[in-house]
């Protein structure tokens, strides 16, 4: 079925393409204008885009590839204009069709959702800051699998492109939901910067109120000299959280009150007796950038993060005995949501770009990311009253990390804005777990190692080596067809688990696959144009996936050695028309997925035991409906909205097995919610003042893949849910910080040829002014 999509698919985009060539080739009765021969010096000519125009611009190293896909943008101004930011992923907020998974101030753990892939698939969307993956495909969870955030600072950020589906060769399949391109800026004279954050917040949910505070102390400084430029960052954190678990319990444990009657998302008897995962964090991030202008083209980058964590785990019991003291009621779980973290980890990375704007460009990027310490702590069980054991456990990262290698070319044959744009490049990663737990026999004082005997291990390895290859192909000014392939051979290797008296080693894995990509743009109009798109995306299973088995408070996850690589056939057609105040684009989207690598979380003995699986083919179909309006009754007052519908469905699923008979054939996807909203309203009355009023909606989700998770408002449940944020800034004066002309040089040459309009080429930011530049 995918061969014959995909030779009906191609012929389809070259008819397209060629019916549109046709019609732009058409004759016309206008007679040239007379050429000279004499150089003439054409007058000076000033182009000012409108302020607060509908599309921010698109970042500069996301142009350079005329990448085919649905691009949205933010950029510097409007992220200070509208947003409350605090750390980097909050940059986010307000994109279309995504979802920031963020439980607190300080969270570790915030993945972010696409239209077609959820919260728990931190591996099926990539995140890159110029240009470096931060993405941490070490795992496809929302624990350890989110991106590494802190490598980049919220001052720096220029601004954030998201590209929408597997369209483009450059990228591996775990862009099926879509790829984040962070751009950043490098100071051009000495600046500096301090900020002070506090943040608090009120809970309550059962027997836990509270008020919960975070602080957090940053400060940057950067200059530039000569042909040097420099950026340093640092800031710390200490956070407390609300609850981030209920510890649950199948009966009323005897001779104890205060047990809280209640069930399970799927129905079961949870009776709460506590609140777990009350964390208090302590975390410094510290970052350096440099950078080495080479040649007037020719760019060197190093850029080094370092991040350490202490965090404390405790809870609270609901419990009480006869004599009224509290009391841990033998429940386990009580000891599984206790525990000590301790974490530094350091990430290199080094680029060398060109931009020679001329016939060749290239870009060589290397980075290395180490677990260089990471501990936890916890009991192994609990006493009488509200005591733990002296014996624990001890689980270890130290040694997990990866490493990877990418080296990009591009050919202009034609020269820049010629007929074909030839890209293409070199991939190479390793990824390596190294996860032992041991028993200890005093979780608190006791070396790191414990006692030496192991309880649980997992360890492996993954590696891939790509080669890719695309070209954009002007075929008219106004019709872009793309055509890409990428080959892959991926291979898993060294696994090894243990298990109380088991160990086994794995058997190693491999596979070789062909993605190919297509897409035609069209500008049939000066405000309308419209885009078909095809990819195929490999996505191969991560380390833990395969090999890692670890408990994250009482949520236990097993590996499965035998996973199969998933592979994704993604489409979508695209419309859209802008013009001086407005844009709307709408987009029709279909993800076809074999052999989904899909997580299931079962409540097994009390304790949440999660499994990845093979599904045989999931397809999520939908629409995204994306608007903006500037001026709207009144100068200055702009309105954004954007909307988006999935029907996610299971369309095969021959290996799930239920005790109960449910089924998941014709369920619904988990973790995909059916619909998004999200609607900003800004209104700036002078150019000084922005005020923001944000509004988010999710409909609810199902995780479990019979759908049986129908209880709402429990533990483990995602009912549905309506944010409002609202945000108010003033600037004093105009520093470079916001500044949208930073983003981009103030200068370009008006070539004397009338301008044509193409997609997805760089817009200008709101409000630039360009001064032509007389020829010499």
């Amino acid at each position: 079925m995918r061969t014959r999509t995909l030779a009906l698919a191609v012929p389809v985009l070259l008819a397209l393409a060629e019916s549109a060539a046709a019609q732009q080739d058409a004759p016309t009765t206008a007679s040239p204008p007379a050429q000279s021969a004499e150089p003439a010096t054409l007058p000076a000519v000033t182009v000012t885009a409108p302020a607060g125009g509908p599309q921010p611009a698109i970042s500069p190293d996301v142009e350079k590839f005329a990448l085919p896909q649905t691009i949205e943008s933010i950029d510097q101004k409007k992220i200070a204009d509208t947003i409350n930011i605090v750390d980097s992923e909050d940059a986010l907020k307000y994109m279309p069709s995504l979802f920031v998974r963020k439980r607190n101030y300080g969270d570790t753990q915030p993945t972010f959702s696409t239209r077609t892939w959820g919260i728990n698939s931190s591996a099926r969307n990539l995140v890159y800051v110029d240009d470096i993956p931060i993405s941490a495909l070490i795992a496809n969870n929302n624990t350890n699998g989110a991106p590494r955030w802190g490598m980049v600072s919220p001052e720096e950020i220029k601004g954030v492109d998201m590209l929408y589906g597997p369209f483009a060769a450059a990228y591996p399949g775990n862009s099926m939901g879509g790829v984040l391109m962070i751009t950043t800026r490098m100071p051009e004279t000495f600046e500096a910067t301090a900020k002070q954050t506090g943040a608090f917040q009120t809970f309550d949910m059962y027997k836990t109120n509270g008020t919960f505070g975070t602080s957090n102390s940053a400060a940057t400084v950067g200059g530039k000299l000569d042909r040097f430029s420099f950026f340093l960052a640092g800031d710390r954190l200490e956070s407390s959280s609300q609850p981030l678990a209920f510890v649950t319990n199948g009966t009323t444990p005897g001779g104890t009150t205060g047990t809280i009657p209640q069930l399970t998302k799927n129905g079961l008897v949870a009776n709460v007796v506590g609140a777990g995962g009350l964390l208090r964090s302590s975390m410094n991030n510290l970052k350096a950038k440099v950078a080495l202008d080479v040649t007037d083209w020719l760019r060197a980058t190093y850029m080094v993060g370092y991040w350490t964590n202490n965090t404390q785990s405790s809870v609270q019991t609901y419990l009480t005995d006869g004599a009224g003291n509290q009391t841990f009621g033998g429940v386990s779980s009580f000891a599984s949501n206790t525990y000590n973290l301790q974490e530094q980890h350091l990430m290199n990375a080094l680029s060398l770009k060109s931009d020679t704007k001329g016939a060749w460009d290239f870009e060589a990027i290397a980075t290395w990311y180490s677990y260089m310490q990471d501990i936890q702590r916890n009991p192994a069980g609990v006493l009488s009253g509200a005591n733990y054991t002296t014996n624990g456990l001890i689980a270890r990262l130290d040694g997990t990390g990866w490493s990877t290698q990418d080296l990009k070319g591009i050919w202009r044959p034609f020269g820049p804005g010629g007929a074909h744009e030839v890209s293409f490049g070199f991939h190479h990663d390793q990824y390596t777990l190294n996860n032992p737990t041991y028993n200890t026999p005093n979780w608190i004082t006791s070396s790191d190692s414990g006692n030496g005997t192991l309880f649980t291990y997992g360890k492996g390895a993954t590696e891939t080596a790509a080669l890719w290859l695309q070209d954009a192909w002007n075929i008219t000014p106004a019709v872009r067809l793309t055509l890409g392939a990428r080959g892959e051979q991926w291979k898993a290797y060294d696994g090894f688990n243990f298990a109380g008296t088991l160990g086994v080693l794995q058997p190693p894995q491999q596979s070789t696959n062909f993605s190919p990509k297509a897409s035609v743009a069209w500008q049939f109009d000066p405000t309308w144009n419209f885009k078909l798109s095809f990819g195929q995306a490999i996505r191969y299973p991560t380390v833990t996936e395969l090999y890692q088995i670890v408990s994250t408070g009482s949520v236990f996850a097993v590996p499965n050695p035998n996973l199969l690589p998933e592979s994704q056939l993604s489409f979508e057609f695209a419309i859209e028309r802008q013009t001086k105040n407005s844009r709307v684009r709408v987009s029709f989207f279909e993800d076809d997925t074999s052999n989904a690598l899909i997580s299931q979380t079962n409540l097994i003995n009390n304790n949440f035991v999660t499994t990845f699986q093979n599904v045989g083919l999931t397809r999520n179909r939908g629409v995204e409906v994306v608007g903006e309006l500037n001026n709207l009754f009144i100068p200055g007052l702009s309105l954004s909205n954007s909307l988006t519908y999935v029907d996610s469905r299971i369309i095969s699923d021959a290996g799930f097995q239920s005790a109960t008979g449910t089924i998941a054939t014709g369920q619904h996807v988990p973790y995909v919610p059916a619909l998004r909203n999200t609607t900003v309203a800004t209104y700036r009355p002078t150019e000084s003042v922005a005020l923001t009023l944000g509004a988010r909606y999710q409909s609810m989700i199902q995780s479990s893949l019979d759908n049986t998770d129908s209880v709402s408002h429990v533990m483990g449940a995602f009912d549905s849910f309506f944010v409002v944020d609202v945000h108010a800034r003033y600037q004093f004066n105009k520093g470079d910080i916001g500044r949208p002309g930073r983003r981009q040089s103030q200068q370009r040459q008006l070539l004397p040829v009338p301008p044509v309009s193409r997609p997805d080429l760089h817009r200008e930011p709101e409000g630039q002014t360009l001064a032509a530049m007389e020829p010499p």
